[in-house]
């Protein structure tokens, strides 16, 4: 049985105890430990513990995966999911057109209002002179 073996046998904290002190002993050994954990894929799914999460938590194949849908295997099922996510795409790009069109609409309001406070008031008539006229 080969180290890697052994490691993998002892799991997550083997792995991380033989990067430090790797580290420790001769920091170049550690990258290497810790380039090969990354390569290999053994980081990719140390966020996921099966003691915390059951099986139908885990996210199916690699990272990769996350973004196509898979097939279930029910035709039916795959068609109301792709049709329910297409109308739930439809709702998301209606309701942020509806908030971009609020913002516009309360940004016009208020920059109608900084323009109105702007504005100069009315011009006073010639009858109506801020300056008293002198009584003699």
């Amino acid at each position: 049985m080969g180290i890697v073996e052994r490691l993998d046998d002892y799991g997550k904290p083997a792995w991380i105890a033989t990067m430090v002190l790797a580290f420790i002993v001769f920091w170049p050994a550690g990258l290497l430990v810790l380039f090969y954990l990354y390569r290999s894929g053994r980081m990719a799914d140390w966020h996921l513990d099966e003691r915390r999460i059951g099986r139908w938590h885990r996210p199916c194949g690699t990272r990769r995966d996350y973004g196509r849908q898979r097939s279930s295997g029910n035709s039916a099922f795959d068609d109301y999911r792709a049709e329910t996510l297409r109308r739930l795409e439809d709702e998301q790009r209606e309701f942020t057109e509806f908030l971009d069109q609020l913002r516009k609409a309360k940004d016009k309001a208020e920059f109608d209002q900084f323009m109105a406070s702007r504005r100069p008031g009315p011009a006073p008539d010639a009858g109506d002179s801020p300056v008293p006229e002198s009584g003699h």
